[in-house]
């Protein structure tokens, strides 16, 4: 949680999309002030259960998946590249090689 507020700072977006480690009122609160909707289910342990939109949130195993899926490669877990430009080609080399697939 300490390191959302600087990541969501300046930037524009219409929805956060996270698990339930991100359910903390402050971070809903700030979502509010910027008209972006919270797609984050709600700590069993809240008092008050808030709704969600469970249909969206299902949509968020796309991102683990593929994030897994390019850690299969080496070169980018481990990031044996030097330079910042080759890491990002590789990045682009790797999601076009799971895409063919």
């Amino acid at each position: 949680m300490k390191g959302v507020a600087p990541l969501i700072r300046g930037v524009s977006f219409g929805a956060l999309l996270a698990d339930k480690a991100f359910d903390a009122n402050w971070l809903l609160e700030e979502l509010g002030e910027r008209g972006a909707i919270a797609v984050i289910p709600p700590k069993s342990n809240r008092i008050v259960q808030r709704e969600y939109d469970a249909e969206v949130y299902c949509w968020r195993h796309l991102v683990e998946n593929y994030f897994a899926k390019i850690k299969e490669f080496r070169g980018i877990a481990t990031r044996y590249d030097k330079t910042d430009s080759s890491y990002i080609a590789n990045w682009n080399l790797v999601a076009a090689l799971i895409a063919s697939r």
